[in-house]
């Protein structure tokens, strides 16, 4: 992980210097406020701020629906209530915002999700550092024969040290070629021109805020197993700081979405005529190849 000087020495100060506050405080988030949690060769995740708690969510939902959850004897059960029937906006109340730094490609992928406010480090203003993901071994893999956007087996040997050695020289050549463009002594090109020749896998970083609902969207995406392996170990640091947040959420996002599946109406037809003793086939399934090899994977 690599926080500049300047960056840590600006954590230190904040823990080291606590302001007493009347807003609500998540113990759980606490311990995570200001702390870098790796990710990546040099990436990290690190909570700037957030509000509300599970609490914020039931006061939300009480001012809106008013009667209409009294039948609900408590803070989780409406929690769950809400999250089962899904409405979004009481978990709306809640915000985050993060600290990340993440390969160039990674964020590519990351700000598709359109529902948070971003801001990036700016290479027009300033000089990217010399900083790149290189995949461990374990996770250089062939392209996977099944999914035009998915992984296969894993290289080894000759062909993996082959990809590394590859992906080094071809980072650090365009990082000498664009350090050669903006050096004054050099070339002396824009920097917003000089950055155009640096690889995707280059270190970006940004402050990313987004309210619950819509993290929980992102997480449902990007913590799945299908996920790419960059976004998704991103993903997994930050569910486990959003479990300490607002747990009783978190769990109800985790057994209604995460652990939950979804199924159109032929699969659903399909499941009760084998629940009835009928054999049931791809060919008399009414679906393709590759919904059915998601039904065999969802009843599996």
């Amino acid at each position: 992980m690599s926080l500049s000087p300047e960056q840590q020495a600006e954590i230190d100060e904040l823990r080291a210097n606590p302001q007493p506050t009347l807003r609500v405080v998540a113990p759980g988030m606490e311990g995570h406020l200001y702390k870098a949690r790796p990710v990546l060769d040099h990436g990290f995740v690190r909570v700037v701020d957030y509000m509300g708690d599970d609490a914020a969510i039931c006061q939300a939902a009480r001012v809106s629906y008013g009667k209409g959850t009294k039948s609900v004897q408590n803070d989780e059960g409406l929690i769950r209530y809400l999250m089962r029937h899904w409405h979004s906006t009481p978990f709306e109340m809640c915000e985050l915002k993060l600290h990340v730094k993440l390969p160039v490609f990674v964020a590519r992928q990351w700000i598709r999700h359109r529902t948070a406010n971003v801001n990036e480090y700016s290479a027009r203003y300033s000089i990217l550092d010399r900083e790149f993901y290189i995949p461990a071994p374990e996770h250089i893999n062939a392209q996977s024969v099944v999914n035009n956007q998915g992984r296969g087996d894993v290289l080894e040997g000759e062909e993996a040290a082959r990809v590394l050695e590859i992906l080094k020289a071809d980072s650090a050549r365009c990082y000498d070629n664009y350090q050669t463009l903006i050096d004054a002594d050099g070339v002396g090109l824009a920097r917003e021109l000089a950055r155009m020749n640096l690889p995707a896998n280059i270190y970006t970083q940004w402050y990313w805020k987004v309210d619950l609902h819509n993290l929980f969207h992102f997480l449902r995406l990007r913590a799945d197993a299908h996920a790419q392996y960059e976004i998704r170990v991103y993903a997994e640091a930050i569910c486990e700081m959003v479990s300490d947040w607002v747990p009783a959420a978190y769990k109800a996002f985790e057994d209604y979405r995460m652990g939950s599946v979804t199924m159109s109406a032929q699969m659903v037809d399909c499941l009760r005529r084998m629940l009835k003793g009928e054999t049931v086939t791809q060919e008399n399934a009414g679906m393709s190849a590759r919904e059915w090899r998601e039904f065999q994977e969802v009843i599996a």
